[in-house]
C-alpha cells in the first residue's frame, strides 16, 4: 500500500497560467521579422513574440495580484506558437529568449517566494524532432526507428494518411514509443535536467495517452528523488483515480470540477454553441445545469481521491484548450466572478488563466489565446480589484485552505456550504439566481458575523440560523463560531 504524500506548498498556492507567446513581450529580446502585431486577432500559426523577459518585467503585476505559482505552457524549441510540437527539449525556444533568461526568471520567481511549473509534452514530439527527422531522411536504416511506431516506408509526414503512430492522427505530432528503454531514458533525463535547474514541478500534457502505470511510477520516483516537493499534475479530464494512488501524480487538472462550474454558474446564460463539441469527448456526467447535481458532484470529487491529492488538485475555470468562460456566458463578468469565488473557497489550488482577471475574452482556439493587453485602459479594473480581494481572502482565512467541505443547502440556485478547521468555521453563500432569497438553516452558531461579501440580515434562535435578503448574483461568507 503506497502512502499518498503531496507537496505542502500546494495548500497555499495561487496559480496563474501563462501562454508564453501571448502574455508579455520585451524589447530586450530580438525577434524574427515576421511577428504579428501584438493587438491583432490571434491565428493558428502566427506568433506574437511574447517572451520570458517580458514575464520577468511584469512579475510585480503578478505579485501584486497575489500569485504564488506560475504554470507555463511549453517553452521549449518548437515550430508552433503553442509549442506542443517540440523540436528540442533541452533548449528554450529562441523567440522566447535564452537559457540565461530562463535562469533569471527562475531566480526572480524564487526571490519572491513564487513557484514555476513547466509543461511536459512527453507523449509526442514533432516532425522536426531530431530522431524523427532522422527516420524521415534515412527510412528503415535509421538507428532511431524504434523511437516511434512506424507502419511502413516512406513516411507520409505531410501528405496522405500518416503511416506512423501520431497523436489524434495529426502527422505533425509523432508519438513516442515509450516501451523503448532509450526513449524512457531520454524523457526521464529531460525531467531531471529542468528539475536540476530548479523548476518546482511538471504539468504533464495528455498524460493519459502514455497508458503505462510503470512509466509514470518511474517518472515520479525520479522527480521526487531530485526534489521531494516538486509538483506533478496530469492532464486527465475524467476520473483520475488510476493516477492518484500515491505512486504516480500528485494531482490532475480538475476539469470535472470545471465542467460542473460551467453548468451551475453558466446556467441559462451558457452558450453551448461557443463550447461546441469540446466537452462531449471528455464529459462523464459532471457537466450539469442542475444545482442539486452540481452540489452532489462537488462533494463526490472530494471522495474520489485520497485527501492529499484532493488538496493538491489544480482547479481551473478555463484554459488554453477551452473557450474562455467569460465568452461562454456572453461577457457576464458577474458570473465569471462567481465562478472564481467558488474555486477560491473550495479545496485544492485555484488557477487563474492569464487575462481572466481583467476581463479578457475569447472563443475557441486560437481566440482563447489572445495577447494580454498591457494598455490599462483596456482593463476592467473593478474586476481586477475583485480578483485581488478573492486572493487575499483565501490567504487570510486558513479554513478556505483546509480539508473540510460540506454542502448545507442546494436549492433554487442558492448554494450554501461550510468550510472549517480548528481556527475558524465559515459559511459560504452563493446565490446564482436572479432573485433574492431568505432561508433558515439548523446549525450551531453563536454571534454569526459577516466576513466577506454582500450584507445579510442574520438572526439566530435555538440553533436556527435565519438569512434574509440574500441578494441576486451575490456571494458572502459568514463566520459562524
Amino acid at each position: 500500500m503506497v502512502t499518498t504524500k503531496t507537496p505542502r506548498w500546494l495548500r497555499d498556492a495561487i496559480f496563474y497560467q501563462i501562454f508564453p507567446d501571448r502574455f508579455a513581450k520585451s524589447e530586450k529580446v530580438k525577434k524574427p521579422a515576421n511577428i504579428q502585431d501584438w493587438n491583432s486577432p490571434p491565428t493558428s500559426h502566427g506568433f506574437k513574440g511574447g517572451d520570458l523577459v517580458g514575464v520577468i518585467e511584469n512579475l510585480d503585476y503578478l505579485q501584486e495580484l497575489g500569485i504564488t505559482a506560475i504554470y507555463f505552457n511549453p517553452i521549449f524549441a518548437s515550430a508552433s506558437n503553442h509549442r506542443y510540437h517540440t523540436f528540442d527539449y533541452y533548449k528554450i525556444d529562441p523567440i522566447l529568449g535564452s537559457e540565461k533568461d530562463f535562469d533569471t526568471l527562475v531566480q526572480e520567481l524564487h526571490k519572491r517566494d513564487m513557484k514555476i511549473v513547466l509543461d511536459g509534452v512527453f507523449n509526442h514530439a514533432s516532425r522536426g524532432f531530431f530522431q524523427f527527422n532522422h527516420i524521415l531522411e534515412c527510412g528503415p536504416d535509421s538507428p532511431y526507428i524504434d523511437w516511434f511506431t512506424i507502419k511502413e516506408y516512406p513516411l507520409n509526414a505531410y501528405q496522405g494518411n500518416p503511416n506512423y503512430q501520431c497523436w489524434y492522427d495529426l502527422p505533425a505530432l509523432p508519438e513516442f514509443n515509450t516501451d523503448n528503454p532509450e526513449v524512457k531514458d531520454f524523457l526521464f533525463d529531460i525531467a531531471k535536467y529542468w528539475l536540476e535547474k530548479e523548476i518546482d514541478g511538471w504539468r504533464l500534457d495528455v498524460a493519459f495517452c502514455i497508458d503505462d502505470d510503470s512509466f509514470w511510477q518511474e517518472f515520479r520516483s525520479i522527480v521526487k528523488s531530485i526534489n521531494p516537493d516538486a509538483y506533478i499534475t496530469g492532464e486527465i479530464m475524467w476520473d483520475a483515480s488510476r493516477w492518484l494512488k500515491g505512486d504516480q501524480f500528485d494531482a490532475v487538472m480538475n476539469y470535472l470540477l470545471t465542467f460542473g462550474i460551467w453548468g451551475y454558474i453558466g446556467g441559462k446564460d451558457f452558450d453551448m454553441d461557443i463550447l461546441g463539441t469540446w466537452v462531449d469527448e471528455f464529459n462523464t456526467g459532471f457537466f450539469e445545469f442542475s444545482l442539486e447535481k452540481y452540489a452532489e458532484n462537488s462533494e463526490k470529487l472530494l471522495q474520489m481521491y485520497p485527501r492529499e491529492n484532493v488538496m493538491a488538485q489544480l482547479n481551473l475555470i478555463d484554459s488554453h484548450d477551452t473557450p474562455r468562460f467569460l465568452e461562454m456566458v456572453g461577457g457576464r463578468k458577474d458570473l465569471l466572478y462567481l465562478a472564481y469565488f467558488f474555486i477560491f473557497t473550495y479545496p485544492g489550488a485555484p488557477c487563474i488563466y492569464y487575462g481572466d482577471e481583467i476581463g479578457l475574452r475569447g472563443a475557441g482556439d486560437p481566440d482563447c489565446r489572445r495577447s494580454f493587453p498591457w494598455d490599462e485602459t483596456q482593463w476592467d479594473k473593478e474586476l481586477l480589484g475583485k480578483f485581488k480581494e478573492l486572493i487575499q481572502l483565501r490567504k487570510n482565512h486558513s479554513a478556505l485552505r483546509a480539508e473540510f467541505y460540506k454542502v448545507l443547502l442546494a436549492k433554487n440556485d442558492l448554494l450554501i456550504y461550510q468550510r472549517k478547521n480548528t481556527d475558524e468555521n465559515l459559511l459560504i453563500i452563493i446565490n446564482r439566481s436572479e432573485n433574492s432569497h431568505s432561508i433558515e438553516l439548523t446549525i450551531e452558531t453563536m454571534n454569526p458575523s459577516l466576513v466577506f461579501g454582500e450584507e445579510l440580515l442574520v438572526q439566530t434562535q435555538s440553533n436556527q440560523l435565519k438569512l434574509k435578503n440574500i441578494k441576486p448574483l451575490s456571494c458572502s461568507i459568514l463566520s459562524i463560531e
